[in-house]
């Protein structure tokens, strides 16, 4: 199976380094493009779950197709499905949204530091006339 066709996937992202690995210790590292792209993916990811939860309402509130006790205890387990799908594409959308966060957060602290260099590089050296 393809996972990059099956999840919608049609062309990598370009631009972003995808985590250089820190040689200090543990963790990663991310450039600013690449800080963009998880944003965009998160939220992407996360849209995608909102889509499947509209979808799997049909699930949750489904009926019997007839009065008999076959029909309604089916339905009510189709009904306990549909619950149980809600509850995890919910939680999957709260993940993804704390992931862009997160990222977004981290965009923040990557812009502040900018321009913190930035000052210091633009301030005129002392001692010298």
């Amino acid at each position: 199976m393809n996972w990059d066709e099956a999840l919608g996937i049609v062309a990598r992202p370009t631009g972003g380094s995808y985590g250089a690995p820190v040689a200090e210790g543990a963790g990663f590292k991310y450039d600013e493009a690449t800080l963009h792209e998880l944003v965009t993916e998160w939220n992407a990811l996360a849209n995608e779950y909102a889509d499947d939860l509209d979808q799997a309402r049909a699930i949750a509130v489904a009926q019997p197709p007839g009065k008999e006790y076959a029909s309604g205890g089916n339905a009510e387990t189709t009904q306990n499905s549909g619950a149980a799908l809600e509850a995890a594409l919910r939680h999957r959308i709260a993940y993804c949204k704390s992931m862009a966060s997160k990222y977004v957060t981290a965009l923040g602290k990557y812009a502040t530091a900018e321009d913190h260099a930035k000052t210091v590089i633009n301030q005129p050296p002392e001692g010298i006339a």
